[in-house]
């Protein structure tokens, strides 16, 4: 038996499930926030009946899920209305490809070996496992978590507590039935394996329907209820990385001005583009439409009103830091006081290379960082102070006009914890973090330690992360757009992942464990923002933090 520690607090919950003879049983249920391993034990009664429940098991795509119950107990029924064909694997079918059919007993050792290898390497390519077997077995079980665990992989069980009555006339229905002493055994050592598998649990759910859900949704089901009993604001950032959203270079424009006077309306705070001169690697192709940044900043600024603007981020190597204040400025005043500074330490070689920018070793990039957080300010402040670091100096910070807000938010990008999160601390405004809730707590905790060290109250500097998501309205709208942006042959489980795509429900509940972990504001780059109500639907996301 494998038992795993559980490295994050456990939160109990609260929930009913009502067995087939009507006995209500009351389940203390532990979340693990991190899912980084999980069993889960799921009580099932019978085949539909006697289960009640508000709402369907989530479970992420990469999970190891394991059916474990009695001959008869209504397993590969259950599994076949829930999972897709390829996504069961079942013992009786291994015995069919190895032996002389599905229930060639003869053939059992060479049918497991498949199973256990067809298990370690689904897992290893995190692809969603259903083990369809008795499931009590414990050697059985012990190499398919190891394999969960070896993988990092969430690992759910799915225990089947049928009326022995039931599962012995489902037997004696089969045309290949269970010796009537066999499955006697089964149900006599059932509720001591029961037990054992619970020993090994970290979380436990009423049996329900299945929904299976990208591995970042999964896990907030505490947190999302949270958000709905006792709310917590958060802001959010639309930042559009892609321009192919337009059929025709002419369409470029309206289609842009159009999605930033939706993102107002809808309620998101901040807009943000990303400052290349190509599509990066991670977005797109190289020859993708890629628009000047500031410029397209300013063309957005007339046509919004209150969404405050910015770049996420522009690399330090590519513009003059004096110069760079000077656009910012400008870009402030002409959007009414709404601009943001977005700084990096710049990383796309090939791209300096292409617009003949020099690559600086990175200890030089983090020193023209540092001097443009210390120059920026004295460029938009008062007078004309002499400035001399260790890459830029200048006789006369000159900056007029003076943008109208009295001190521009400066945020630097990045989650670098010995020199980013420092300079973090000691200069700017924001920074702009990668990772779910666990990751990011811990980089806040490394940003606080830094701020002590300078003296500087954490809360002075807002902590935003950047995600990649798509939201559906319904489960049938989730699908549709997940379809519409996947290739045929690749798996609804597997492309819903790839997109972060959920419900608004799923989402809410990785956002409020976003903002338990520090976050103040997510930037969001929507997956689907090239198809019509893509920002409409993120508008309920945003509501649920007002």
């Amino acid at each position: 038996m494998i038992k795993r520690p559980n490295p994050f607090p456990q939160i109990p919950v609260d929930s009913h499930i009502t067995c087939g003879s009507q006995q209500e049983l009351r389940l203390n249920v532990a979340i693990n926030r991190n899912f980084s391993w999980r069993l889960a034990l799921v009580i099932h009664s019978g085949h539909h009946r006697g289960i009640e429940s508000s709402e369907p098991i989530r479970i992420p795509s990469n999970a190891l899920v394991i059916l474990a119950g009695p001959s008869g107990a209504g397993k590969s029924v259950w599994a076949e209305e829930n999972f897709t064909p390829e996504q069961i694997i079942s013992t009786d079918a291994m015995r069919a490809i190895v032996g002389l059919g599905e229930h060639d007993q003869r053939a059992g050792t060479d049918a497991f070996d498949l199973v256990n290898l067809i298990v370690e390497r689904r897992l290893k390519r995190g692809l969603l496992t259903v083990v369809d077997s008795l499931g009590m077995d414990p050697k059985q079980r012990a190499r398919w978590l190891k394999a969960a665990a070896k993988h990092n992989r969430p690992t759910l069980a799915i225990a089947f507590d049928t009326a022995a009555k039931e599962c012995r006339a489902r037997n004696k229905a089969r045309t290949h039935s269970v010796p009537p002493k066999v499955l006697t055994s089964q149900i006599d050592r059932w509720p001591e394996q029961r037990q054992a598998i619970q020993a090994e649990v970290h979380q436990l759910f009423p049996a329900q329907n299945v929904r299976v859900i990208p591995p970042t949704l999964a896990g907030h089901e505490t947190a999302r209820r949270s958000q709905q009993e006792k709310p917590v604001t958060m802001k959010f950032g639309l930042t559009i990385s892609s321009f192919t959203f337009a059929e025709e270079t002419a369409d470029l424009a309206p289609r842009l001005a159009d999605l930033a006077v939706q993102a107002e309306a809808v309620g998101f705070d901040s807009l943000w583009v990303m400052d290349h001169f190509i599509q990066i690697p991670q977005v797109g192709r190289q020859w993708d439409p890629m628009m000047e940044s500031y410029t397209t900043l300013a063309f957005l600024a007339a046509a919004t009103e209150r969404i405050s603007l910015g770049t996420l981020v522009t690399g330090i190597t590519y513009r003059n830091i004096a110069h760079l204040a000077k656009t910012v400025a400008t870009l402030d005043l002409l959007s009414g006081g709404r601009a943001r500074c977005g700084l990096g330490a710049a990383w796309f070689e090939a791209e300096h290379h292409l617009y003949g920018y020099e690559f600086p070793p990175i200890g030089e990039r983090y020193a023209q960082l540092e001097d443009a957080l210390q120059l920026l300010p004295l460029m938009w402040g008062p007078g004309t102070p002499s400035f001399v670091g260790s890459t830029f100096s200048t006789d006369a910070a000159t900056c007029y006009p003076r943008p109208l807000q009295e001190k521009i938010p400066i945020l630097v990008g990045g989650s670098g914890e010995k020199k980013t999160l420092k300079l973090v601390a000691e200069y700017a405004d924001a920074c702009n973090l990668f990772g779910e809730p666990d990751v990011i707590a811990h980089k806040v905790g490394v940003l606080e330690e830094h701020c002590r060290s300078f003296n500087r109250d954490p809360a002075e500097i807002a902590v935003t992360q950047l995600s990649t998501v798509q939201v559906g309205s319904d489960d049938d709208d989730l699908a549709a757009r997940v379809g519409a942006l996947s290739p045929a042959d690749v798996p609804f489980d597997v492309a819903a992942a790839q997109l972060n795509a959920g419900t608004t429900d799923d989402h809410i509940g990785r956002f409020r464990a976003l903002a338990d972990a520090g976050v103040d504001e997510v930037v969001v780059s929507l997956a689907d923002l090239a198809l019509p109500g893509a920002v409409a639907n993120f508008g309920p996301v945003i509501q649920a933090f007002r």
